[in-house]
């Protein structure tokens, strides 16, 4: 017997529980009100005034032990009938609601205790964001199975969807499907598409089988499987990943095909194979791993026999940070390769990587777990890599460091005082020089330069007064170290002592002002700034002519520069006396209502009172009275248009030294041309301008123009590119033009042509070609970290999608 139920909202099973937990709200709100209500005693202390906090009735505590089929359904029809076996029918906008499972349809009939649903008509199925709509289906509320006929299907958050002629739900996280059409876009018509006889979805796996599949692209196949796999959502999986193809003159045609192991959530593994077809094969390997307190990552490349090279190539490099409490820490970075091209003939990213000249191996033990002072004990050794063609000189290899002890405290405001001490222990390693070089003997296991042991440390105390508008900041300190120095015999040293000190007294006072003024700037409201600088610095000549040279060279003369202690740079090995003003003074131009700054001047000048005397080795002492000028502009001409120029001039012979000027116009989003000129002296030239008439003299003198551009040629295709010129080499070292063209929705397309030098004759080209495909990922050779790098305000021509979330089709 049916009996026909006029209201059109039921609720089966917790009804009681429903009631109860409404009558404890009621009361436990009731109760809160009247204790709101109730005037404070008289003669109650004014604490005792102020309500109490409401708190949670312990009946409202949420039951965990409540089994699923016990949970209530909810469930909304214009017409509802039951039977005696518990059968609910439901005529028209049906709805059947349990835990986080929606069922919709025309008429769906609903068996409570069994949980099975069948629906007919307009039917969908709503669970964790993911929606499946089809004509008719069978679904079992409980286990969440099922079978659907004709369905259209959107997967959560991942924001995949398609079609398919059946559809088999095995449970929560499987899902099989025939027939099926799957884009991972959200576009109404989608770029790319696979298609499939049977596809099976792995939801908490992340990942979808098609099964014979095929990817195509604006209805043109691009890549046929047995067995293609591909992401569901933006997370981690194991499987292949979209292979990259590309070209150069140095490897030839090239191909690479990663397989990803998803090891686990904090360690992963990639595995990458590279066909080479003038090398042969390469396996290259990419495992990185995370921990509570360590992280790291180690890589790797073999290549069996390279046919080019006629040996064996190989790459390795790990990077470990590890932290083990109480203040102490670790660091690794270590890498080297088989010789000294292989970054020339395997770089695929352009000129940054071909050009290494150094590869640097360190190990770190440090400490700072006290309040003042920091430590660590660090060694360090070097891989120089020689440029092999003719001509190119020998660069000479670095000290290694085995090891340098580092220990520093440092308190500032200290009764208004700042003091530091940093301190150095470092046992300095002669490098191995291999085969003739001109400047070195060669060596036949002889020590060709001295090794020795350096102890350095610098104390300081300074008293920086501040106040509004200006600063002054007087400063002492004291420089001691000792060289215990192994010469070896060597006839340049003789006579050099084996053991040496050396106490030397810095005093500097450093001082400032900023005055501010209205202004106008092109007709618009403006604060310009006048900020003078007065830096005095003395230290006394000490004899260095014997102390050895392990790790200290020029330092760059620059405004930073301008204002230190020392013209060398690097270790201490040697310490310039000093008595001279450096005059400095910098005017702004800001923007009164937003503080941009649209216009700043800056020039500066050391004036000597003494001559200097302390040189490097070869160098010849500074007779002149007054520096070289540095002068520097950095305009913003409008919104769109900025410039810069930076300039050192020699005041004697009016000579410049450096020079760099750039230009840059930006007038919109993905449109910019970009010029920038570089000019350096030889620092050999600067120190000793006699070195040119030395025989040997190689001058390294360097002057470049370089262009860039990202400019659109239609709303869609988009060109770009860079040249770089050296006007010392007359020649370019790097070429690059692209193109790249923006899709309807889902797609963009790249391919970029670039040559570039890698030594001082030869020459490496390659060609890069990308297909992006959004929601699955790249088909060829990914050149955005190129790009970014060499295109003065590269911009993705692919705005960046929001990520969706699992709420995203909530109801």
């Amino acid at each position: 017997m049916l009996v026909t139920v006029p209201k059109y909202r039921l609720f089966f099973g917790g009804e009681i529980l429903v009631r109860l937990a409404w009558l404890a709200i009621f009361f436990a709100v009731g109760g809160a009100a009247t204790a709101q209500a109730q005037e404070p005693a008289v003669g109650t202390p004014a604490a005792s005034t102020q309500l109490a906090p409401l708190q949670a009735s312990p009946k409202l505590n949420l039951h965990t032990k409540i089994q699923d089929n016990d949970i209530a359904s909810f469930m909304v029809a214009d017409k509802m009938e039951t039977d005696q076996d518990g059968k609910v029918i439901l005529i028209g906008s049906a709805q059947v609601r349990r835990i986080d499972s929606v069922v919709k349809g025309d008429y769906i009939d609903y068996q409570k205790d069994t949980g099975q649903v069948r629906v007919r008509g307009n039917g969908l199925i709503m669970r964790d964001g993911s929606i499946i709509r089809g004509p008719a289906m069978d679904y079992n509320m409980d286990h969440e199975s099922g079978e659907v006929d004709f369905p259209d299907f959107w997967l959560g958050a991942g924001g995949g969807s398609g079609t398919a002629s059946k559809g088999e739900m095995f449970s929560r996280s499987e899902m099989r499907l025939n027939d099926v059409t799957y884009a991972g876009c959200p576009c109404p018509d989608p770029a790319w598409y696979i298609e499939a006889p049977k596809v099976d979805f792995h939801i908490d796996d992340n990942e979808g089988v098609a099964h014979n599949g095929v990817l195509y692209f604006k209805g043109v196949p691009l890549l046929a499987s047995p067995y293609l796999s591909f992401p569901l959502r933006k997370e981690r999986k194991s499987g292949f990943l979209l292979p990259t193809y590309g070209g150069s003159s140095n490897s030839g045609l090239e191909f690479t095909l990663p397989y990803y192991f998803n090891l686990a959530p904090n360690y992963d593994l990639t595995l990458t194979p590279r066909y080479m077809a003038k090398r042969g094969v390469q396996l290259g390997s990419e495992f990185r791993y995370l921990g509570a307190d360590y992280s790291g990552q180690v890589s790797g490349t073999y290549l069996n026999n390279d046919k080019q090279a006629q040996q064996n190539r190989w790459m390795y490099w790990w990077q470990h940070q590890q932290t083990f409490g109480g203040g102490f820490y670790a660091n690794v970075d270590v890498s080297k390769v088989s010789d000294d091209n292989y970054f020339r003939d395997f770089s695929v990213i352009g000129l940054n990587q071909a050009t290494t000249n150094y590869l640097p191996r360190m190990a770190t033990l440090g400490w700072s777990g006290a309040k003042y002072w920091t430590a660590s004990v660090q060694a360090y050794t070097y891989q120089t890599l020689q440029d092999t063609s003719e001509g190119a000189g020998y660069l000479a290899p670095p000290y290694d460091k085995l090891p340098e002890l580092y220990v520093r405290g440092a308190r500032y405001d200290w009764g208004g005082f700042d003091v530091a001490s940093t301190n150095y222990a470092t046992r300095f390693v002669s490098p191995v020089y291999k085969g003739n070089v001109p400047q070195y003997q060669p060596y036949n296991g002889i020590h060709i330069l001295p090794d020795g042991t350096r102890y350095s440390s610098y104390n300081t105390i300074s008293y920086p007064i501040v106040r509004a508008g200006w600063y002054v900041t007087p400063k002492i300190g004291m420089h001691l170290s000792q060289y215990n120095t192994e010469w070896y015999g060597l006839p340049q040293y003789a006579g050099f002592p084996r053991t040496q000190s050396r106490a030397v007294p810095i005093m500097s006072v450093d001082s400032g002002m900023t005055f501010e003024r209205k202004a106008s700037f092109f007709g618009n409201d403006a604060i310009q700034t006048l900020e003078p600088r007065l830096y005095y610095l003395k230290v006394p000549y000490r004899d260095q002519s014997q102390i050895p040279v392990f790790d200290t060279g020029l330092a760059t003369f620059n405004f930073s520069q301008a204002f230190d202690e020392n013209i060398f740079s690097g270790g201490w090995d040697r310490i310039a006396d000093a008595n001279q003003l450096t005059l400095g003074l910098t005017t702004r131009w800001l923007d009164e209502s937003t503080g941009f700054e649209r216009l700043s001047l800056s020039a500066a000048q050391r004036i000597y009172f003494a001559n200097q005397y302390v040189t490097l080795p070869g160098g010849a002492p500074r007779l002149d009275k007054k520096s070289d000028y540095l002068v520097g502009v950095n305009a913003a001409l409008t919104d769109t248009l900025t410039t810069r120029f930076d300039a050192q001039f020699n005041p004697e012979n009016n000579k410049r030294n450096r020079m760099t000027a750039g230009l840059r116009w930006q007038p919109k989003r993905l449109a910019t041309l970009a010029a920038t000129y570089r000019y350096e002296r030889d620092p050999q030239q600067m120190s000793n301008p006699a070195i040119v008439y030395n025989p040997n003299y190689v001058n390294l003198t360097k002057e470049q123009v370089s262009v860039t551009a990202q400019w659109p040629l239609t709303k869609k295709l988009f060109t770009l590119g860079r040249i770089d010129y050296s006007l010392q080499e007359k020649r370019s070292t790097q070429s690059i033009v692209g193109l790249e063209y923006k899709g309807d929705c889902c797609w963009t397309a790249r391919v970029v042509y670039q040559r570039y030098a890698v030594s001082l004759k030869d020459t490496n080209t390659a060609v890069f070609f990308q297909l992006v495909l959004g929601g699955l990922g790249s088909l060829g050779t990914d050149p955005i970290g190129l790009l970014g790098r060499s295109i003065t305000g590269y911009q993705n021509i692919t705005s960046p999608v929001p990520d969706k979330t699992t709420f995203e089709r909530y109801e």
